[in-house]
């Protein structure tokens, strides 16, 4: 153990944390160097468009009637963890028909939309893991639309529709004087004559604004299948050739097929391309019987017998193998030197006076040349003189334990690190004076 009392100089406590930050930004410096760039993706699909205007009633019309083929195609360049930006270009029809007894509509446009989106994505390591198979998303933009109306007004044969109050189609108006003679006629729906207003000439393009979201199922790396819906909120009146004061709108539901470009990141080590780790599997080192994949206690000489885990036997149970316990009959529950042997108060108070004289000399050469490396040293040393004396660490305080990051009890060198960089990243509760304290209680547990 090692130990330095609370009035250590502040000086080496603020110099350790200037030469740990550094220490610790050099390395995230490097790691941004090397991080693997993220590539654009591309995905392809085809959906169904529906229409929302102001024509569409009718009881003898199916709500079918509006559906139409549409086909995307988007680009999206992810720019970081939970953001990303697409090109999306949408190409299809809108149409819808109305049948009433004042009024016998109907319309059918191609329709060509193009918008740039902004995408919150949630697979971003916080609300679910960015290699997680399902990944919803949510995003919204602006766009522009084209569109152009067309109506079907006649027949094959270029016969005008001639609307009577019964529902039936003619040749000649209800109203005509021979009228008895007409001829019925059947919708061939043929969108052949382009829709204007008596009135108004109106622009055949407009904004429109794209909100949606969807998911992702990630199939490989490099593949996976788009599910997703966009409500357009068009700034124009006029797609179904008809103005009622309120701006037309329109649904497209598709699925697509998305390719990200870019190599999948390969982790290994080269080194081990040639290594056959099936015979590793098989490798029995110290010659027990039990491999070393499965051996609890690797390193037994070949005479001592050992149970299917690979441990001796330890009748005393105080965690010392018998063939190395100097003392077979120990009290249960003992605190044991790794000979076996019970650990007195006296044999505790013997080392803790000599651990003192260790940290009082310790402590003078850190202040000298204070230095990550002498740190890793002291905890080195410490951690060999708990496995000889378990009741020589000190308990973490309950407010420091935020910083023991494995939850073994103990404050490791690299927790030190790991805390004074969350402190300068915003990322921690702790202070500059809870820093010190941790600082003093690493020497002292």
């Amino acid at each position: 153990m090692v130990f330095i009392t609370k009035q250590t100089n502040m000086k080496y406590r603020s110099l350790l944390i200037a030469v740990l930050f550094f220490s610790s930004t050099r390395s995230v410096c490097a790691q941004k160097t090397v991080k693997e760039k993220q590539l654009p993706s591309l995905a392809i699909g085809v959906g169904i468009l529906s229409f929302n205007g102001d024509i569409g009633n009718g009881s003898n019309l199916s709500s079918l009637s509006r559906i139409r083929a549409g086909y995307n195609l988007t680009i999206e360049q992810r720019l970081g963890k939970y953001l990303g930006v697409s090109l999306n270009g949408v190409y299809g029809k809108l149409s819808d028909s109305e049948r009433t007894k004042n009024r016998n509509l109907n319309f059918e446009s191609v329709i060509m939309q193009g918008d740039l989106n902004l995408i919150l994505h949630f697979d971003n390591d916080l609300i679910l893991s960015r290699t997680s198979v399902f990944a919803p998303y949510l995003f919204a933009g602006i766009g522009y639309l084209k569109f152009d109306p067309h109506g079907d007004l006649t027949d094959k044969n270029n016969i005008k529709y001639n609307y009577w109050s019964d529902g039936t189609i003619h040749d000649l108006a209800e109203s005509d004087p021979i009228a008895s003679t007409s001829n019925l006629l059947q919708r061939d729906y043929t969108y052949e004559t382009q829709l204007v207003d008596s009135v108004n000439t109106y622009q055949r393009g407009t904004l429109a604004i794209p909100i949606g979201g969807g998911f992702n199922l990630k199939l490989q790396h490099n593949l996976s299948v788009n599910i997703g819906a966009t409500y357009y909120l068009s700034l124009s009146d006029w797609i179904d050739n008809f103005k009622d004061g309120k701006n037309d709108k329109y649904i497209f539901a598709n699925v697509s097929v998305q390719y990200n470009f870019g190599k999948e990141k390969d982790n290994s080590d080269p080194i081990y391309n040639n290594v056959d780790f099936s015979v590793l599997d098989k490798l029995d080192n110290d010659g027990d019987g039990v491999n070393d994949s499965d051996d609890k206690c690797p390193g037994t000489p070949k005479e001592v017998k050992v149970n299917g885990r690979g441990c001796p036997d330890d009748n005393d149970e105080d965690g010392v193998p018998d063939y190395k316990d100097k003392e077979l009959l120990t009290q249960k529950d003992a605190l044991v030197d790794e000979r076996g042997i019970t650990i007195t108060d006296k044999m505790m108070a013997d080392s803790q006076n000599q651990f003192d004289s260790l940290a009082t000399e310790r402590s003078e050469l850190f202040n000298e040349n204070p230095s990550l490396s002498y740190l890793k040293d002291v905890e080195a040393k410490s951690t060999e003189a708990r496995k000889s004396n378990p009741r020589a660490g000190s308990t973490i305080p309950y407010a420091l334990r935020t910083a023991d990051r494995n939850n073994d009890g103990f404050i490791s060198a690299d927790e030190i690190t790991s805390a004074i960089d969350m402190f300068f990243e915003g990322d921690s509760n702790f202070t500059v004076e809870r820093l010190n304290d941790l600082i003093d209680f690493f020497f002292e547990q």
